[in-house]
């Protein structure tokens, strides 16, 4: 008996584990537009608060998403798109989450930059996939890249030293989504929540004065910048964590 419940077992092991594995790589199906831009990039004006960064960030291979944007968490997340017309390649496009946005049935809608590079190079391919307008597609989470880049620690515009702080992670290597951030409270010698904002934002009305230590839950792990900001932290400023993630 115990022997044909360890086969069963063993069993079960090997059917559900391609399974899985197929299931984590395997592509989704869903529709994508486009949105014009005057130099084909991102918007600055995000609803993921990137600023600057949401225009640039993977040169401009961006998108906004609805059901993907998840109340703000899938800020910064990255995407295998690849459109299904005969004008599309087979790799499609990789695109970082910048922005929020709904579209016709649409999970993606991409920057100018983006939706070509879904396209076969050549001009008439490309001008065939922008007369669709909306175009089905398939996509899939996968990691970002940021070679040789730290992450860093943005400091809001709207942050007024000491009595507010709002802080947004750039460079979020890897497939996870940044779930929460934390202020150290020294007098208490414990861990404070941040709000989340709106889209990456984190924020605090009661920053601690002096030096302040920070730490970023991303996925299941708390990532802790090597070094605190600094007691003059100033709004607008961007932090070096000196951390990498993978």
């Amino acid at each position: 008996m115990k022997s044909a419940m360890n086969y069963s077992c063993l069993l079960c092991i090997l059917v559900l584990l391609p399974a899985l594995c197929h299931s984590e790589n395997s592509f989704t199906p869903s529709r994508a537009t486009y949105y014009g831009s005057p130099d084909c990039y991102g918007t600055p004006t995000g609803a993921c608060g990137y600023g600057e960064y949401g225009r640039t960030v993977y040169d401009g291979y961006v998108t906004g998403v609805s059901r993907l944007y998840r109340n703000g968490s899938g800020c910064g997340a990255c995407y295998q798109v690849r459109c299904t017309k005969p004008q599309c390649t087979g790799e499609g496009a990789y695109v970082a989450v910048t922005d929020y946005g709904e579209g016709d049935r649409t999970d993606f809608i991409l920057s100018t930059r983006a939706y070509a590079k879904m396209a076969k190079p050549d001009d008439y391919q490309t001008k065939q996939l922008f007369a669709y307008g909306v175009v089905e597609v398939e996509f899939r989470r996968v990691p970002c890249r940021y070679p040789g880049q730290n992450l860093l620690v943005s400091v809001s515009e709207h942050s007024r030293n000491p009595s507010y702080l709002a802080v947004i992670l750039l460079y979020v290597a890897g497939k996870d989504d940044v779930i929460a951030a934390e202020y150290w409270q020294e007098d208490c010698q414990e861990w404070k929540p941040m709000r989340r904002v709106y889209g990456a934002m984190f924020d605090t009305q009661t920053p601690p004065i002096g030096e302040l230590y920070l730490r970023f839950q991303v996925g299941g792990s708390w990532v802790y910048p090597k070094y605190a900001l600094p007691a003059d932290w100033k709004a607008g400023a961007v932090y070096d964590s000196q951390v990498q993630l993978d």
